[in-house]
Parts: structure tokens; sequence; C-alpha cells
């Protein structure tokens, strides 16, 4: 386990809009296309996050440091009303979103 990997996961969670629609629709594919090698203990850790409160925290941040998706591909549909999911980090994304029913948010 890598602390300094599981910071820079957190980090690209925050600021890449992309990066987190992928990571919670499927974190082991997301984090080794992004060259993040994370233990199966580290990804579940993670993945227990609030995909609601990763989404507010970002977009607190000061939009220079955040990579969002343009306007024009934001989706919105059945994803986008269900009660886990947070519409505004909705981008098009040919991977479908899909969770565990625990609560998220």
């Amino acid at each position: 386990m890598s602390q300094s990997i599981v910071e820079r996961t957190i980090g690209k969670l925050v600021t890449d809009e992309q990066f987190r629609i992928q990571f919670f629709a499927n974190p082991a594919a997301a984090t080794w296309e992004a060259g993040l090698p994370l233990s199966p203990v580290e990804l579940e850790a993670l993945f227990t996050l609030s995909v609601a409160a990763v989404a507010r925290f970002s977009r607190s941040l000061d939009p220079r440091i955040s990579r969002l998706c343009p306007p024009h591909t934001a989706r919105l549909g059945a994803a986008a009303s269900d009660a886990q999911t947070d519409s505004t980090t909705q981008c098009s994304t040919d991977a479908p979103r899909t969770e565990p029913s625990r609560d998220r948010g």
C-alpha cells in the first residue's frame, strides 16, 4: 500500500470530473488506466467515499485547478435522476454508471 498513490487518487477524484465518473463506475479499471496502482483494500476504502461529498468538494475548488466536463457533454437522464447520483458530475462516457445499493450520498 502506498499512501502517496492514495493521495494522488483522491486529488484526481476531486480535480478530474471524467476520472471521478469512471472511478465510481469501475474503480479498478479507472485507477489502472490512470497509472494509479492501488491495492484491493485501498480501492474498497476509496470506493466507499460519498459520490455527492466528493462532487461537492470538487465544486468548492478554484476552477483553475479542476478539469470539468465541457457543458455540451453533460448528460442528463436516468442516472441524473438517481438519488445516489449527483447530476452535476455527469459527463458523457462509454461506461455505464453502476453503484452498489448502499447509501453513497
